[in-house]
Formats: structure tokens, sequence, C-alpha cells
């Protein structure tokens, strides 16, 4: 700007005023992938890290200090990780990130915080830039004579809101810490997390394991504290030399148990086809549950084992880390009432999912253990022609029915499009639970209502009891 460039102005006519001007192409996805990578590094200092493209990192560092001594510490620390991959860092202190950021971008020398000396007010002396409002505002405030913030901080906030808008006189406010101003993080804490930070780094994987033991017992007594297990356990660690690796390991119901979960990213880390290097060492080992889920005591079995389910569940959980979760598929409830369409095929540890119906103690069960895709046409004798089947003909047999229940009818979905599979989906189906006189028990169902939507209904076979 000093040069008479402005943004927005065109390359030639730049050129023509700076001859020797360098000019690059612009990468903006290439800058945001940058500060996303280096706002994963300043996770060693803060869970409140937010990116202000397309330079700007801003880190809340409340209650974050006394880890690195104070807040110079934790400066040093942070400019040295930057510095460490050819970066040039200025950085700032302040009570709002309005302000930090600005001290950052615009301010020649280090300031102190402000907090510290009430009486200097550093921001004063930056340009009416750090207000970052639009052209035609700046333009308008430099035609009335304002250069810098500190020729509109004493001024009331009426007039400048009537003059130049309320967003001004907001940003004005953030920017003097009149305002309390905070920040979004790019990723929210997880509700429970424990970390360990060594003197010196750690080469030896067998220590980490250990270390991640300790903070497994953590999380799970904290876990336990609230009656809850997780869902998903998230291990990072920090290398000294600013590097990270990131483990997850995720199971189909909730646990608290560390040796479940250890064993779990045993396999995760055995599975790796990178494998772990330490570098120079990893200087923290971090661990997260970001997920939960609420988890009661659990109920033994009668001989005093434990239930036969949790050893499944975890079964498919050590086979679905060493494999990939994709590798398994498990049968879930779909929410509808047509027969061939309620299950599905779904991941292990999928959520969210509707609960089985819970069959009544004594009674024979309401559907089939098997279906078949498409069904079976079948040739019904019938007293009426609505009325229950006596007797049916199905791969050449004759099956006379002693016993049977029903109609149970399943109207169409009418918002779906008509399929194949034989039966028209289009029409009301009335099933019956029958039994023939060899014992054997079928799943039939007549295919449309008789004289209301065809005159002569078709039968199918369509499931086999056990």
């Amino acid at each position: 700007m000093a040069l008479g460039l402005t943004p927005g102005m065109g390359l030639a006519d730049a050129r023509a005023r700076v001859p020797g001007l360098d000019a690059r192409p612009h990468d903006p996805e290439g800058e945001a992938q940058l500060m996303a990578r280096l706002a994963d590094q300043c996770d060693r200092f803060t869970p409140m890290v937010a990116i202000d493209l397309p330079e700007g990192l801003v880190l809340d560092v409340t209650g974050c200090t006394h880890l690195f001594g104070d807040e110079r510490g934790l400066t040093r620390d942070a400019v040295r990780l930057m510095r460490a991959q050819g970066l040039r860092v200025r950085h700032a202190r302040a009570t709002t990130p309005e302000a930090a950021l600005a001290l950052a971008r615009f301010s020649e020398a280090r300031r102190p915080d402000e907090r510290r000396q009430p009486g200097h007010r550093p921001v004063h002396a930056l340009p009416l830039l750090a207000l970052r409002q639009t052209p035609d505002v700046r333009l308008a405030l430099r035609r009335a004579g304002f250069t810098t913030i500190g020729d509109l901080a004493s001024l009331p906030s009426a007039p400048l809101a009537a003059r130049f808008g309320a967003g001004l006189v907001d940003a004005l406010d953030r920017l003097l810490c009149r305002t309390d101003s905070r920040i979004t993080p790019r990723r929210h804490p997880a509700p429970i997390r424990a970390e360990r930070r060594f003197a010196e780094p750690v080469a030896h994987l067998d220590t980490v394991m250990a270390v991640l033991g300790d903070l497994l017992q953590s999380v799970c007594t904290d876990l336990a504290e609230r009656h809850q297990g997780g869902r998903r356990f998230a291990v990072r660690l920090y290398r000294s030399d600013g590097a990270m690796r990131d483990l997850a390991v995720e199971t189909g119901q909730p646990v608290r148990e560390p040796p479940i979960v250890l064993r779990l990213f045993e396999e995760r880390i055995e599975a790796l086809a990178d494998p772990l290097d330490p570098g120079f060492g990893f200087d923290i080992v971090r661990l997260a549950v970001p997920l939960l889920e609420a988890l009661g005591h659990a109920q033994d079995a009668l001989d005093g084992g434990k239930a036969r389910g949790a050893d499944l569940a975890g079964l498919l959980d050590r086979l679905a880390t060493r494999d990939g979760a994709k590798r398994y598929r498990r049968f879930a409830l779909r929410d509808t009432h047509m027969p061939e369409r309620a299950t599905q095929l779904v991941d292990p540890a999928a959520r969210d999912l509707p609960p089985w119906d819970a069959a009544c103690p004594g009674e024979p069960p309401l559907r089939p253990v098997s279906l078949l895709d498409p069904p079976e046409r079948i040739e019904v004798m019938a007293q009426i022609p609505d009325g229950p089947p006596r007797q049916f003909r199905w791969r050449g047999d004759i099956h006379r029915i002693l016993r049977q229940e029903g109609p149970e009818r399943i109207a169409p979905e009418w918002w779906r499009r008509p399929e194949g599979h034989g039966a028209n989906p289009g029409l009301t189906r009335d099933y019956y639970r029958v039994e023939d006189d060899a014992g054997r028990r079928y799943w039939v169902f007549r295919n449309g209502l008789y004289e209301r939507e065809t005159a002569a209904p078709d039968w199918y076979l369509h499931g086999l009891f056990a």
C-alpha cells in the first residue's frame, strides 16, 4: 500500500506502478490446508484453536499457561514450533481475539498484554484496516479525517453508528476490549480427556502403551462416575519435532474397561500399514473420548460368568479394528412395515437404529425365521374368495392346513415406486400364519383385496417358520 498498490488492482496496473513486482499464483486451497495443519499442531498448547484465514491462528490459552510456566513460556514454545518449520511468525497477546489479531498484523513491535499496562493502549496506534470494515466504510472514515483507532476510541457510539453503521461500533468495541469476545474453536474439546507430558521425549513404544494404559484408567474412572461408556477413543501422539500421529478405535457398544480398549489400540497399531515412527520421541500423549453413551452396571450370567453378548461385541470390535469396519456387517431393523425391507445390513458400530421387537413369552413368533426372495406363487383353495386358505400347492406338493391365524393386513407404501419380485407392492396384502398336517408352518399372503383391488387375488408363500 505504501507503493500505491491496493487489493483488487489489475496486475498490469500494478506492474506499471512497480516495475519490479514479483507476482505469485494464489493458492487458497493450499493455504487452508497449511493453516489446518498448523492448527492441529497448536492443539498441544490448548484445545481452543481457531483459524483466521488466510494467515491467522487464534489460541485461547485460558487455564493452559501453567503447563508452560506462564504466558511467555507458552508463547515462546509456540513461536519456536512455527519457526522450526521455516515460517515467519508475528504474535501478540490481548484480552479479545480481535485485538490480538490486529496487534499481530499491524503492530510494528511486540506489545505487552493490555491488561498489564492499563494506561498504555497500543491498539490506539493501529490503522483503520484493523477494524476489518468494507472499503466504503474505510473511505468514509478517511474522508471524515480519521486515520487511527485512537481517533475513534473516545467518540460516543451513537453518532458513529448513525453515520458509519452499527457494525463499525461493534468492531471497535471488540478491538478495544470493551466487549467480551470469544473464539469459535475448529474442534470442540471432547467431554472426557486426559494427557501426559514428558520432560524428555519418549522414543519407546512400550513406554507409550504403558502411559496409554494409565490414561485409560483415568478416563474410565470418569466414565463410571458419569454412568456412561465410550463408543470412540482417540489418541494423539505429539512428536518433539511438531509431527503428530492419530489413532482411534470404535466399539459396537459403550465400554469403560481399560483392558478392552487397550487391546483394541494394540490391534490398531499392529494393523497399521505405516508403523509408528517416534522420530526424536513423543513429548505428549493425549487421550480423548469424543463419543459417549449411557451405560449402567453390567449383569453377570447366572453361572457367575459374563454374558455372551459382551463377548460377541468384543470379538466384533477386535475384528473391525484389525481388518476395518467396512469388512463386517450386522443385521439391523429398518423403520418400515414391509417384510422384505424390514432389515438392513449396517456397520457394527452404527448408532440410532430402531430397536428389535421383543417376542412375547410363550407366544409363537409373529415373523418367520427366513423369507423367500422373491415370494413364491402358490395355488390356494379357500371356502370363500376373501377367506383364509384351507390347502395350497407349493412346488408340486399339496399342503392341507390344520391351523391358521390371521389375517394381518399390510397396506402398500404408496410413496414408493412399484417394484418387481413377483408380487405387486401396489396391492394390499393379507398375511396368514398356517400349519399343515405334517406340523410345518408357513407364512402366506393374499395379494390384493377381492373385488376392490383385483377380481382374482394371487397367493404367495413368503416365509418359513423354524
